[in-house]
C-alpha cells in the first residue's frame, strides 16, 4: 500500500538536546583518549542505536562497579546517579567522567542545599526510572518521597510540613505534571517550588512542538526508543491531542497500514533520538508514497553545555573524533 498526494510535516524542534550530546561526546572524548574499553553505568541515554553504536566503538555498559576492573575509565550516564554509587567509584579509584545532564544536576545541588536547609522532599516522578534514582540517591533513604499521579497524592505521608520541598523528573509530561503539582500544592500549600521548573526546556520544547504539529496532521510518528521517557511522552502528546500516534525506533517499526486514509502526517524525535533515525523513517515514508516534506515553524535551540575537565584531545584525536574514527 502507498501514500499518494501525501505530506510530511517535521515537528521544530526534535531530535537531540543539549544534554544527550554531551554525554554522547564524553563517551566518544574518553574512547578517543584512552582507548577502549570505556565503562559507562547505565545506557548513556536511551535510545538503542546510540547505545549499540558506542559498544562497537568500545563502550560497555554496565549497571553493577564490580564488572568494572580497577583502573578503568567509568563514565556516569546522562541521567545521574545516586550519591553511594559515586561514593563507590570513587572509593574504588576509577578514572572518572560525570556526563549528568547539567539539568539534572541542577536539580541534585539545589536538593542538597535545601537537605541541609532541613526540608523534606516530594518527588514527581515515574519509579524506577534512573533519573528518578538518581535523584532521591542524593539523601539517605526517606527523606524523599517519590508520587507518579494525582491519586498518588493522597497518600503522601511526609513527616513534617513546615519544611517541605518539590522536585521533579525533568523528562515529564508537562500537563501530567502541572495536574500532580496542583495536587501537591493543594495537599500541602507551603510547599517549596524551584524557582523554575526542573522540566527541562528541551522536554517542553519538544512537547510543545508536537501539540502544534497535532492541529495539523492525521498522524504523528516519534523516533525514539520504548526507554525513552521524553520519547514516549511526546507519543501520549498527540493522542491525547485526539490524534493516531506511534513511537518507532527506527524506520523499520513504520507500518504502512497507520498511513491509510491520511493526508498529512506529522513525525518527530525524542531528545536522545538521532538525527540519521529521522531521516531513514523520512525516507521509509518517502517510499511509503509521502510526496512532500516541510518543516514546522518552531523554537530554535542553541544551548551548549561544556565538556567535563581531562577530555581535551590533540589536533590528531580530535580529527579522529569528528570522522568517527574512534578505535
Amino acid at each position: 500500500m502507498k501514500m499518494t498526494e501525501k505530506e510530511l510535516l517535521l515537528a521544530e524542534p526534535r531530535g537531540f538536546c543539549a544534554g544527550v550530546a554531551r554525554a554522547i561526546e564524553i563517551v566518544e572524548r574518553a574512547l578517543a583518549k584512552f582507548g577502549a574499553p570505556v565503562y559507562v553505568r547505565h545506557e548513556i541515554v536511551h535510545n538503542t542505536y546510540v547505545v549499540n553504536d558506542l559498544k562497537k566503538k568500545g563502550a560497555i555498559f554496565i549497571e553493577d562497579l564490580n564488572e568494572v576492573p580497577v583502573g578503568a575509565t567509568l563514565i556516569f550516564s546522562a541521567h545521574g546517579v545516586p550519591q553511594a554509587v559515586q561514593e563507590e567509584a570513587e572509593r574504588r579509584g576509577f578514572r572518572i567522567f560525570d556526563a549528568t545532564c547539567p539539568l539534572v544536576a541542577k536539580v541534585h545541588v539545589e536538593v542538597a542545599k535545601l537537605a541541609r536547609e532541613g526540608y523534606e522532599f516530594i518527588m514527581v516522578g515515574h519509579k524506577g526510572h534512573p533519573e528518578v534514582e538518581g535523584t532521591m540517591g542524593q539523601l539517605p533513604d526517606g527523606a524523599m518521597h517519590l508520587v507518579e499521579s494525582v491519586e498518588g497524592v493522597a497518600h503522601l505521608a511526609p513527616r513534617q510540613q513546615d519544611k517541605l520541598a518539590l522536585v521533579t523528573q525533568t523528562t515529564l509530561s508537562v500537563d501530567d505534571a502541572a495536574a500532580i503539582i496542583a495536587a501537591i500544592r493543594e495537599r500541602f500549600p507551603n510547599v517549596r517550588q524551584p524557582k523554575k521548573q526542573d522540566i527541562c526546556y528541551a522536554t517542553q520544547n519538544r512537547q510543545d512542538a508536537v501539540k502544534l504539529l497535532s492541529r495539523e496532521v492525521e498522524l504523528v510518528i516519534v523516533v525514539g526508543s520504548p526507554t525513552s521517557s521524553n520519547s514516549r511522552r511526546l507519543a501520549e502528546v498527540a493522542q491525547r491531542q485526539g490524534v493516531e500516534s506511534h513511537l518507532v525506533d527506527s524506520a523499520a517499526d513504520v507500518q504502512a497500514d497507520w498511513l491509510r486514509g491520511k493526508t498529512r502526517v506529522g513525525l518527530s524525535a525524542g531528545a536522545s533520538a538521532p538525527d540519521v533515525l529521522v531521516q531513514q523513517v523520512i525516507t521509509r515514508l518517502r517510499d511509503l508514497g509521502a510526496s512532500s516534506v516541510r518543516r514546522m515553524e518552531g523554537i530554535e535551540e542553541n544551548m551548549r553545555f561544556p565538556q567535563p575537565k581531562g577530555l581535551r584531545l590533540d589536533e590528531e584525536g580530535e580529527q579522529r573524533l569528528q570522522l568517527g574514527h574512534i578505535r
